[in-house]
């Protein structure tokens, strides 16, 4: 006989993830896959690379039309988005993402693709993430050896990406990891949360905070409340020690990690950090608007501001 609780859901995260009562999930955002190529509208060349075959550890690298072995260009480390649970570096919202940012900021980009839970639960993507780091500091890849200035290096992100973003800066900040020279980070609609509400948290339509806090705890099982530091950095007490003196912070006015965005600025500010936090609030835009829609003019406008703050 068929267990009763076989198609009771325990949690919904559309349009990511369901769970059942039973143990089961099933991804309702596809993971895709598009090859590396030429770009042909950017000219933009991308290639896959392992980095930690063992662990099934993989990004894919993008280098700039006209790239030139004469003139380094500075590199971002990039961390996508998807709830920790969803998308992947090699999927087609990605490159195309990618390609643009490359192409607008003229730079290498390295896209990390961390593993996923619930088949790998938080802390995993952190230490993927800084595993990938590491990596491109070593210098081992041939496109990194010959276009890369490892003295400008940018990490980047989007939502959960994001939050990426911030504990792998943080971690630069404690350990000072050899061959990487950290110029700034740029998060785009991060996702950070907390106990305590802010704005209209819980009364979101499409993503409430009972939504973001059972995610979290799903992600990261291990986790202690949604005030844990990883999710919530005003309360890591080593907050002033990010390992960057700047920082680019872009939220959207529909979407409800608006306020965790501005908080996240108003924390930084605080903390005895020595550095710079700026935060660009675009309106009428929900989440990472520029990853759905990037040849729209507030995408766009988005990827100049990027490009305009890592070739500061």
């Amino acid at each position: 006989m068929a267990d009763s609780n076989s198609n009771e859901v325990l949690y919904d995260f559309p349009p990511m993830l369901r769970v059942y009562k039973d143990g089961r999930f099933e991804r309702l955002w596809p993971i895709e896959f598009v090859p590396a190529s030429v770009d042909p509208n950017t000219g933009v060349q991308s290639k896959d690379v392992e980095i930690a075959p063992e662990i099934g550890l993989s990004a894919r690298i993008y280098v700039p039309r006209n790239a030139d072995p004469a003139k380094k260009l500075p590199v971002v480390v990039y961390f996508h988005g998807g709830g920790f649970v969803v998308e992947s570096a090699f999927s087609p919202l990605y490159q195309k993402h990618l390609n643009a940012l490359v192409a607008e900021a003229n730079v290498v980009a390295v896209s990390v693709n961390y593993r996923l839970a619930p088949e790998f639960h938080l802390p995993i993507a952190y230490e993927d993430s800084w595993i990938a780091l590491k990596w491109v500091g070593s210098g081992l890849d041939k496109w990194i050896q010959d276009y890369a200035d490892l003295g400008r290096v940018y990490l980047g992100g989007d939502s959960a990406g994001g939050n990426i973003v911030h504990n792998i800066a943080m971690r630069v900040g404690s350990e000072n990891p050899d061959g990487i020279h950290l110029r700034g980070a740029f998060l785009n609609c991060p996702y950070f949360c907390g106990k305590d509400p802010l704005l209209n948290e819980e009364t979101h339509e499409l993503m409430p905070k009972s939504y973001l806090d059972n995610l979290w705890h799903y992600a990261c099982p291990s986790t202690n409340d949604c005030d844990d530091p990883l999710i919530n950095p005003g309360m890591d007490s080593k907050l002033s020690g990010l390992g960057c003196k700047r920082v680019l912070v872009h939220v959207a006015e529909k979407d409800v990690l608006r306020g965790r965005g501005h908080l996240y600025k108003e924390v930084l500010e605080k903390s005895g950090w020595d550095g710079q936090v700026e935060i660009v609030d675009v309106k009428g835009k929900d989440h990472v608007f520029s990853v759905f829609f990037p040849d729209s003019e507030s995408g766009l406008a988005m990827l100049k501001k990027v490009a305009s703050f890592i070739n500061h």
